[in-house]
């Protein structure tokens, strides 16, 4: 006597996006089981996101289609995938940055009082018990601009629960956390696939999909290369698939000889852009010929920093010395001038003309 084979979550088969002449997705077909925290692996440019855009009605599939519990579904906007039970955490949240927690979560889908505004006070306490029931606890009443990146992307994850999702898509969700925000939602996530929500978790961190994905997909160059079980694979394994070569996974150094000072930054204040502090008293010397890396969770003053030392954000005191020269104080012009340059944050935003060709 056969058993019939529950149906999949979410299912895309032979999906295909090109853009002009570029090919993001190449018959791509992915498989996602319920309950399953399934990682989608792959360099910058491997057509990751392009896959759960189009997953999240985003972009257009050109070809190939997406099932949901068996049934094909068209997925023409993200009203479609909402209807469909497809909630996505953007790798940039999607938030209003003004208003509260709780509207923000319900926003679109709100509790209404007899004379059809908003019942705030039902929308707070609903959103406070779903808080507590899957551990992402965040005050309520809180203003979403207001919190810490962490709490932010505690907001993201409230608003397509809220809505019931069951299929969760998180774009490089511990790219903006630190270590400990990072293990947290991992516990969240593994929580949420005990419950029955299948998780598509993108991640360019090798031991994160070790530690907590069910089922790993490899993508490279716009096609699915393979997909394994973690625990059939190791970091190496995974870093091969991904880039087609084997891959040694650590760091040749060899012993730096730097020069003069070039750049000296001494007690900068600079604020944010809801002018409070980002950098207090922050100091720092950069030889030349060195590599000088400075590391943190994503919103802690790096942004504010390089924009102060191009000259794209004034200090509120302090020094920045190129070549002994003072800049602070100087226009983005004249420093670019003197020999600094910038790769911006947001690239496409700040760095890029999108309709322009290359050459421009």
């Amino acid at each position: 006597m056969s058993t019939q084979q529950a149906p999949l979550a979410l299912e895309a088969e032979g999906i295909c996006k090109k853009f002009g002449t570029l090919v993001a997705n190449d018959e791509v077909n992915l498989k996602v089981e319920k309950g399953q925290i399934h990682a989608l692996l792959g360099e910058n440019g491997a057509g990751k996101s392009t896959l759960v855009n189009i997953l999240f009605g985003l972009y257009k599939a050109d070809q190939g289609e997406v099932r949901i519990s068996g049934e094909k579904v068209e997925m023409n906007s993200p009203h479609d995938a909402i209807n469909n039970k497809i909630g996505m955490v953007h790798q940039h949240f999607q938030l209003v940055p003004v208003l509260s927690v709780t509207e923000n979560i319900v926003l679109g889908d709100e509790p209404t009082s007899k004379g059809g505004a908003l019942d705030f006070e039902k929308a707070a306490a609903e959103v406070s018990e779903l808080g507590k029931r899957y551990g992402l606890e965040v005050d309520p009443r809180a203003i979403v601009e207001d919190l810490p990146i962490g709490y932010q992307q505690r907001v993201e994850i409230l608003r397509s629960l809220y809505r019931q999702a069951d299929v969760l898509i998180l774009d490089e969700p511990t790219a903006v956390l630190t270590p400990q925000e990072t293990d947290h939602l991992l516990d969240v996530l593994r929580g949420l696939a005990a419950e029955g929500v299948s998780i598509i978790f993108i991640t360019h961190k090798l031991r994160e999909v070790l530690a907590i994905a069910d089922q790993v997909t490899v993508m490279r160059q716009g096609k699915v290369v393979g997909s394994t079980d973690p625990k059939e694979t190791n970091e190496e394994g995974l870093a091969e698939m991904m880039v087609g070569r084997s891959v040694v996974l650590r760091v040749a150094k060899s012993e730096a000889t730097p020069g003069d000072t070039i750049l000296s930054i001494k007690d900068l204040n600079v604020l944010d852009d809801r002018s409070q502090p980002a950098l207090r008293d922050f100091s720092l010397d950069v030889q030349k010929g060195e590599i000088f890396g400075i590391a943190g969770v994503e919103g802690n003053g790096q942004r504010e920093l390089v924009e102060a030392i191009t000259g794209l954000r004034s200090a509120v005191s302090g020094s920045i010395l190129m070549n002994g020269k003072e800049m602070s104080g100087s226009t983005a012009r004249e420093i670019s001038e003197e020999g600094i340059s910038h790769i911006p944050e947001n690239r496409e935003k700040h760095g890029l003309v999108g309709p322009h060709s290359v050459a421009d």
